[in-house]
């Protein structure tokens, strides 16, 4: 630079500090942004006659090629999200349309989108395990070759680079596809995968910059074309009743879904073993019967057209397998599904699942250590506490359980009135009963015949929701338990039990009732009330009633229901959020 250039620049350098100091001091008297503006017009005009420096012009050019860059790139991706945006704004019909073509698309490129089968060296949960904390960002294991499978929740494409989540069973892994290591698949990538198909991939294992464990793929394979949409991430799959009719999709978006019924099929499978292992043989019995028995409840009715008769499903398992035990087997049980015709709610389920378990030369007591043993055992099988979360609630499964009778239940919220001391053969006790039933609040009770039974309902009304912690309500009123041995200290009651815990009953247990003339007499009962309209009562099973007199030996029974045991181990509002596919009303739509 000559020395005239630079004492120009310095005179321009000293104009600019002076136009500066005045705009300082306009500044500070409070001018006006308006009648500021022409001076700062003028300090920028100053400044403009000075030439940038070498840095300064690099810098200049580096952001310019930047901005040039980023806007070639801003509309080269105009066009794809213009046709995102198409997409997402068609009809699920016509999205499914666009698929369908997809797949024949592939088909006439010589492409299958319907594969056989696949052969993935790994999941996509064991990766994440095999690869914690190890690879920094943008590390490459080159050493590895892996191959994935399963379906694509989100993909996200940037030109000649793609990235798909990959969920299986186990988790995500993304998917890492370059066009360089893809070479022409890339295109055909593009052209054909969407969201919800099923892919293999192969490759090497990488982290990305970001720190993103991802399969760097080298090549992939269309699995299977989902020619349906997944519902939207946030909005599509919230309506609960969708959830359960739609259960396949309900379980491909919500994790949660899909643990609960890994764990559910984990507490059966625990059952079993530890009733095996205690030398419990497992056996099947009949579904269909030509008498309803074995509980108080309302059957299915059903018709075999080719025998003519009218059969019902099964209420309980119970009277078979009390056959089995007079038969000679010691230690029975059979895990599997029970039908009652019954009303819908978030306990209630018409047909779910239960567990009978049967054991001579033992009773209720030994039904009671049974039941605390396979519970807790169950609830290891998922977890290692015995404190478990429920609601607002923390359920403690610390053995032993509380044992408490049904009248000292119901005497703690009528304290004033002594059930145990009403002679259940006078009728001025049933009176005396159903006015200390309605001073507590109790509905329905004037059609209940018997102390027995207005006592039950006392304790229905007023300690059952309560029951939070795990309690045995023991020694129930003979009128309500017609399959029970009476006990053998205590008029009117027999020695029975029920478990209760989050307020909802879990199982149910007696000293088994062995002898074959009082049996009769309770089932004859039963068929009365049911002559009378009672559709819950159980007929005369005389088939039963001829096994019972052949001799049955001391038995202790229990039944527990699984779907509630299920809710209360996996903290399930509903009984529906642990049966894969509840019973529902029909569709409309």
């Amino acid at each position: 630079m000559s020395t005239e250039a630079a004492e120009d620049i310095a005179e321009i350098e000293r104009q600019i500090k002076v136009k500066g100091d005045e705009i300082r001091v306009l500044k500070e008297q409070g001018t006006e942004k308006s009648d500021l503006a022409p001076h700062i017009e003028e300090l920028l005009a100053l400044k403009a006659k000075i030439p940038p420096t070498p840095e300064e012009e690099a810098k200049a050019k580096a952001k310019k090629e930047k901005e040039e860059k980023k806007k070639a790139q801003k509309q080269k991706q105009q066009p794809q999200k213009k046709k995102q945006q198409q997409q997402a704004e068609l009809s699920e019909t016509e999205l499914r349309d666009v698929r369908l073509a997809k797949a024949q698309a592939m088909r006439d490129a010589g492409l299958e989108p319907y594969q056989y089968s696949y052969d993935p060296t790994h999941s996509a949960g064991e990766l994440q395990s095999l690869y914690e904390g190890k690879l920094e960002g943008g590390e490459e294991d080159e050493d590895s070759m892996v191959k994935v499978a399963g379906r694509i929740m989100t993909k996200r494409g940037f030109g000649k680079l793609s990235f798909f989540t990959l969920q299986d069973e186990s988790g995500t892994i993304q998917l890492q596809m370059e066009k360089k290591r893809l070479g022409e698949s890339f295109k055909d990538l593009k052209a054909y995968v969407d969201s919800g198909d099923i892919i293999g991939a192969q490759g090497s294992i990488r982290r990305t910059d970001k720190g993103e464990l991802s399969v760097y793929c080298t090549e992939w394979t269309m699995l299977t074309k989902s020619t349906l949409p997944l519902p939207d991430k946030y909005h599509g799959l919230t309506d609960i009743s969708k959830r359960y009719r739609s259960r396949h999709l309900d379980l491909i978006v919500n994790p949660s879904v899909r643990d609960t019924f890994i764990k559910r099929a984990q507490i059966t499978s625990s059952l079993r073993r530890q009733l095996d292992d205690l030398n419990f043989l497992e056996i099947e019995t009949p579904v269909l019967h030509a008498v309803s028995g074995g509980a108080e409840a309302k059957p299915f009715e059903t018709h075999h057209n080719s025998m003519d008769m009218d059969l019902t499903l099964r209420i309980a398992t119970e009277l078979h397998l009390k056959r089995l035990i007079i038969g000679g087997f010691p230690r029975v049980y059979e895990l599997g599904r029970i039908f009652r015709n019954e009303g819908i709610s978030t306990r209630h389920n018409p047909e779910f699942t239960s567990v009978e378990i049967y054991q001579a030369y033992a009773d209720y007591e030994d039904m009671m250590d049974l039941t605390e043993q396979l519970v807790c055992g169950m609830a290891k099988s998922i977890g290692d506490t015995l404190e478990l979360p429920y609601g607002e609630h923390t359920i403690s499964l610390e053995r032993p359980w509380k044992r408490i009778t049904m009248h000292d239940a119901v005497r703690e919220y009528i304290p004033d009135f002594d059930f145990e001391s009403l002679d259940p053969s006078d009728p001025n006790s049933v009176i005396e009963a159903r006015n200390a039933a309605k001073n507590a609040g109790v509905p329905k009770v004037d059609e209940l015949p018997t102390v027995g039974d207005i006592l039950n309902a006392c304790f229905e009304e007023l300690c059952e929701p309560n029951l939070i912690q795990p309690t045995f309500i023991i020694d129930y009123p003979v009128e309500v338990s017609p399959l029970a041995k009476p006990h053998r200290s205590k008029p009117g009651l027999v020695e029975r039990f029920e478990l209760f815990a989050t307020g909802r009953e879990l199982a149910n247990s007696f000293s088994e009732l062995t002898d074959p003339v009082d049996q009769r007499v309770r089932f004859e009962a039963q068929a009365e009330k049911k002559a009378a309209g009672d559709e819950e009562a159980c007929d005369v099973d005389e088939e039963f009633l001829v096994a019972l007199e052949q001799g049955m030996p001391p038995t202790g029974g229990l039944g527990i229901g699984i779907d509630r045991l299920v809710m209360l181990l996996t903290n399930a509002p509903s009984i529906r959020d642990v049966i894969a596919f509840p019973l529902l009303k029909g569709d409309a739509s």
